[in-house]
């Protein structure tokens, strides 16, 4: 974990040598440093990445193999083989404490993200991916359904023709056709991720105060929505903010924007 003077901070998943299979103890580690973060008095905007050449191969088989996590439904823990073990409940629900990080996610996709690894990106707000980067979801051919919210968050990020189509074949998914079909922002070579990472992370900053959380919630919770109960949600939001900003603070902000604007 860094914590960046600037206001960001990078989470990396460090089980290189195990392509950062979600062990229990990583599932656990990850969900109580995002909730640390987050109970702080301003939390960061969060870069997610992996160690290695992976980002995630998803839930640690030789666990499932040892008798350490045993499947069920409900609360979810997707990996290459299957997903959805017992022993993962709220507190050590990785994507659970990534959904309700109230500041921005960016996922640093820098290799394979595979069903669990797939559903760890999906929840994160903005996705950056490497050149090496590779996404699959194998629930359908290992015959254990999704329980971290693949099956929704993909359709709805891609459209259902193309999320099907991945899934139900579950085939790779390269970092070139990820981009091609939206699910990632941008491709850049493997080398410069993080670096690019670090500037989305620095550019979101330069929000005003308060705003990146703001804008975050009502994207998110409108996105749960149909269309027009989201219009109505952020009517009522915006009308609350905008009550708050007064005349000086939109004068001394778009002052800042035009300084931005020249230095740029």
């Amino acid at each position: 974990q860094e914590v960046a003077p600037e206001g960001y901070a990078v989470l990396t998943l460090n089980r290189p040598q195990a392509l950062n299979a979600l062990s229990r103890e990583l599932r656990h580690r990850l969900a109580l440093a995002l909730d640390a973060l987050a109970a702080g008095p301003l939390p960061p905007v969060l870069i997610l990445t992996g160690a290695g050449r992976a980002f995630s191969a998803g839930l640690d088989l030789k666990e499932l193999g040892a008798g350490k996590a045993t499947l069920s439904g409900g609360d979810g823990a997707g990996n290459d083989q299957g997903n959805s073990t017992g022993d993962v409940g709220p507190a050590g629900d990785p994507v659970a404490a990534l959904l309700r990080y109230p500041s921005p996610v960016i996922g640093a996709i820098n290799g394979a993200a595979v069903t669990g690894g797939f559903e760890l990106a999906l929840a994160c707000d903005v996705l950056l991916a490497s050149d090496q980067a590779r996404f699959a979801d194998t629930h359908a051919r290992i015959g254990v359904a999704p329980g971290w919210g693949l099956s929704q968050r993909l359709a709805r990020a891609i459209g259902p023709y193309r999320a099907r189509e991945i899934s139900l074949t579950a085939r790779w998914v390269d970092a070139a056709e990820a981009l091609s079909l939206g699910l990632v922002s941008r491709v850049v070579p493997a080398a410069l991720l993080l670096d690019d990472a670090r500037r989305t992370a620095l550019a979101m900053l330069g929000a005003a105060p308060g705003m990146l959380r703001t804008y975050k919630a009502v994207i998110n919770d409108g996105y749960a929505l149909c269309f027009g109960d989201a219009l109505a949600l952020e009517a009522g939001r915006a009308a609350a903010h905008n009550r708050r900003v007064g005349a000086s603070d939109i004068e001394a902000r778009r002052e800042a924007v035009r300084a931005h604007n020249r230095a740029g």
